[in-house]
């Protein structure tokens, strides 16, 4: 095996990963990002939405920890 073959081999995988890397860069590329606008929209439509989950689950938990108590009779 001659020496110049061996040292291909030796830096293949760095250069399969720089390969991969300008791939990753030009994927990254196509992609079409939110504005700023559209991201703070859906943050806080995120932030309604877990507040509402939040209070309806609340509610839930009372009407049933409610009942609870009036079945067994418990805190009277």
């Amino acid at each position: 095996m001659s020496g110049l073959a061996l040292k291909e081999r030796e830096f293949a995988p760095m250069q399969q990963f720089i390969q991969y890397l300008k791939q990753v860069r030009q994927e990254a590329a196509k992609v079409t990002w939110p504005t700023r606008k559209e991201t703070m929209v859906s943050t806080a439509m995120v932030f309604v939405m877990v507040i509402l989950a939040a209070l309806f689950f609340f509610l839930v938990d009372q009407v049933l920890a409610f009942g609870v108590r009036l079945i067994l009779g418990l805190g009277s």
